[in-house]
């Protein structure tokens, strides 16, 4: 919605095939050209015998000379995924330098996270805020489709849907100007079908909206919650 529209990404290198780079490389490999680099010659084995298409590199995913021969400069996206922070960081800044179009590093401690991403690394996926939002779904009241931790946890982004009508729920068929919002709490978007809805004090929330709300002070989640609840009159 905010920018033009990527190039369709074709080839991608991952770093490291344990798991999660197994798992990864299994997903996608019918649809990209994937290939792995595993510095364990055992699980390169492995790994050959049941992948399919994805091409198995043993090497060290820091070695500038194997990422050079295997043309890093045309890799629309390099994974690092090993169980090692600093290697993961390291490699994805290395790939970057020599051309990689976009890196990717799954780094679990989140004080890392925080400095490597939008710098050294494109994207930073911390495996605990994954996790925490997850939870989270789980645990809110009403119906809650994602929620994201934001500033170290002292706040939040949700995603809820609106369920019912104007005489069962409190924001179903209200504009945005008129819901009894806690403060700082602001509606950032709304997903309604197919489209993408970027609201005003004026917008009316229609029944099965997902609303996006941020809030500045996650204290106020419950507040947030009973407004999205239906009443026990609702079907």
């Amino acid at each position: 919605m905010f920018r033009q529209s990527d190039k369709r990404n074709r080839r991608v290198i991952i770093a490291g095939g344990g798991n999660i780079g197994k798992r990864l490389a299994e997903t996608i490999e019918s649809e990209y050209l994937v290939k792995v680099i595993e510095i364990d010659r055992v699980r390169c084995h492995a790994l050959a015998e049941s992948l399919r298409r994805t091409i198995i590199l043993h090497g060290d995913a820091a070695d500038e000379d194997l990422l050079k021969q295997e043309n890093i400069e045309n890799t629309d996206i390099y994974c690092a995924v090993t169980n090692d922070d600093e290697a993961n960081i390291l490699s994805a800044m290395l790939a970057k330098r020599l051309g990689a179009r976009k890196v990717v590093a799954i780094i679990n401690r989140s004080s890392y996270a925080e400095l490597a991403e939008g710098s050294a690394v494109d994207i930073a996926i911390s495996p605990a805020q994954i996790t925490i939002g997850v939870l989270l779904t789980h645990i809110r009241r009403g119906d809650v489709v994602a929620v994201h931790s934001l500033r170290r946890g002292a706040a939040e982004a949700i995603e809820l849907v609106a369920h019912g009508d104007r005489a069962t729920s409190l924001v179903v068929g209200r504009s945005i100007a008129e819901l009894p919002l806690p403060q700082g709490a602001t509606v950032g978007a709304i997903a309604r079908g197919d489209k993408l809805v970027f609201p005003s004090g004026e917008t009316v929330i229609e029944t099965d909206d997902h609303v996006i709300l941020f809030l500045a002070d996650k204290r106020k989640i419950a507040d947030v919650e009973r407004l999205f609840q239906v009443s026990i009159t609702f079907l």
